[in-house]
């Protein structure tokens, strides 16, 4: 492995030379050390040829020649034109579904030897040229013998041991960087870098895509806001997957977006709304949402709903980081930045002992700037640069499980800009979260609450048989008899009340309300 290693590491460094990249990192306002150590680079005391490429091309050019995690990143920059040069920003845009496709043969090869037929048997059409090809895999059309017109993905051969080797260089940065930086220990790097191992080795597995598809397309069952094509499980295997062929216009087609006459604002503003639904209501979302992956359907332009393909990347929330996202959320839209403070003390996101008004007053500092703006004003790239210095001050950790979230946002983002520059952001979503909340502390819930709750007692049932026994044991067995149906009762409404709050802090009357009466019946001799 570690000769491997070694191997992609000149690579890597052949492919920087050849195209040229160490240019492009001199253009950059660079401190001054790096750049001096830029410099010092043995190739570039050789005479060299300049390429006739431009910038962008070159950069495009090696991405796709190092393969998927690189590529997956091009595709993440592509969509950040307020961060990139419009000419950089094109180029990598082609990341999304231009990838070099792979020879026929061998996805014709692959497929067969998936599913354990001739493509003749199994498809009345197979077209051999594929329609696109990403990082991961490239999509050819077909037609299933009962007549429905599909596409069939496959994934690339070979891809298991370059990731493998570029995952060993980033899990050795990520370590060298925790042991020489504070900052660097902050941000957790190592867990990062585990949680994205995860994430590129179960997109590699298409039953996982197959089964992200299934679950979202039933979330977004009869929506105006979002399609998800079907799956044809009978077709499905870990490296083949065959779902409904859909159409409809990319959605950074802005052209013929406008020529149909599209409504760009109502179609921003369900971008934010589909995000938050997916968040907050299933906390399941599509955690790999650049334009590559998301069309907008050609049926009713002025009620338009977008359709999303491509769900090998899926992120979930628990229960308290819901919560806690929501209401830091609301705090900001309300610019109660005490709250906010109070929220990531609470959360032991920022030390126990931070001062609250020191660190209110470091994010009002950050986050005043950006209110009451258009979306096409906010730099999102300066403030979360202002939000690390803000969080160096306060030793405050990022949170690796939030990754994938904060990926979508900027990926988000970036389609918002493109759309609708002047999408309000802010009132787009304020409304969402506030219904969000209410429904969270609605009787409704919390009856759902306490029946999830009461699936629990047989299990606390247990655990009050196992105290009895061991009381028994002690020599205080009449008064524990006595009172042990109200201490079961007790338990199941402290652990009914407690899990209600975020970081286990019950924050409702419904949630204060059980557990006080659960302490007291606890307590009752």
């Amino acid at each position: 492995m570690k000769l491997l290693a070694v191997r992609r590491l000149l690579r890597i460094q052949r492919v920087v030379v050849r195209y040229q990249l160490d240019e492009l990192l001199l253009e950059l306002p660079l401190p001054a050390w790096l750049r001096a150590l830029a410099w010092l680079l043995p190739w570039r005391w050789r005479p060299r040829k300049p390429l006739q490429l431009s910038r962008g091309m070159r950069l495009r050019l090696a991405l796709e020649e190092l393969g998927p995690i690189f590529i997956k990143f091009g595709q993440l920059l592509s969509t950040r034109r307020d961060l990139m040069p419009a000419d950089i920003a094109d180029e990598l845009a082609r990341l999304q579904d231009q990838v070099p496709p792979f020879p026929e043969g061998q996805a014709i090869a692959l497929i067969e030897e998936q599913l354990g037929a001739s493509v003749g048997r199994l498809f009345t059409r197979f077209d051999s040229h594929p329609l696109a090809s990403a990082s991961v895999a490239q999509v050819h059309a077909a037609q299933l013998k009962s007549g429905e017109e599909v596409v069939v993905k496959v994934v690339r051969p070979g891809l298991k041991p370059v990731i493998r080797q570029d995952l060993a260089w980033l899990f050795l940065i990520a370590r060298i960087a925790e042991k020489v930086s504070a900052d660097a220990r902050r941000l957790r790097p190592v867990e990062v870098v585990s949680d994205y191992e995860k994430t590129i080795y179960d997109e590699l597995d298409l039953l996982r895509e197959a089964a992200n598809a299934s679950q979202l397309r039933r979330n977004f069952e009869g929506s105006a806001l979002l399609y998800v094509p079907q799956v044809y499980w009978d077709y499905c295997r870990p490296q083949v997957l065959v779902m409904e062929r859909i159409y409809g216009v990319p959605v950074t087609d802005l052209s013929t977006l406008a020529d149909q006459r599209t409504d760009m604002k109502l179609l921003a503003e369900r971008g934010v709304e589909i995000f938050f639904t997916q968040v907050f209501r299933d906390s399941f979302f599509h955690a790999d949402m650049h334009p590559g992956n998301i069309f907008v359907s050609t049926r009713t332009p002025w009620d338009p709903q977008y359709i999303a393909i491509d769900c090998g990347i899926i992120g979930s929330l628990t229960d308290e980081d819901q919560d806690y996202l929501a209401r830091n959320l609301l705090a900001f839209f309300k610019r109660d930045y005490r709250k906010v403070a109070q929220l990531h003390i609470d959360s032991g996101w920022v030390p126990a002992d931070t001062k609250v008004n020191e660190f209110e007053a470091a994010i009002r500092t950050v986050c005043e700037p950006i209110f009451e703006k258009p979306l096409k004003d906010i730099s999102f790239g300066q403030l979360l640069l202002r939000l690390f210095q803000t969080a160096r001050r306060f030793n405050m950790e990022v949170q690796p499980q939030l990754v994938l979230l904060q990926k979508t946002l900027l990926n988000i983002e970036g389609l918002g800009r493109q759309l609708y520059p002047d999408l309000d952001l802010w009132s787009t979503a304020q409304p969402y979260l506030e219904r969000w909340m209410r429904e969270r502390m609605s009787p409704r819930h919390v009856l759902r609450q306490l029946q999830q709750q009461a699936e629990q007692v047989p299990h606390l049932s247990q655990i009050a048989r196992e105290t009895l026994e061991r009381l028994h044991q002690s020599g205080q067995p009449q008064a524990v008899e006595r009172h042990w149906p109200l201490h079961l009762i007790g338990a199941a409404l402290v652990a009914g009340g407690v899990l209600q709050g975020p970081g286990y802090l019950p924050d409702t009357w419904p949630a204060w309300l059980m557990l006080t009466s659960g302490l007291y019946l606890i307590a009752r001799r």
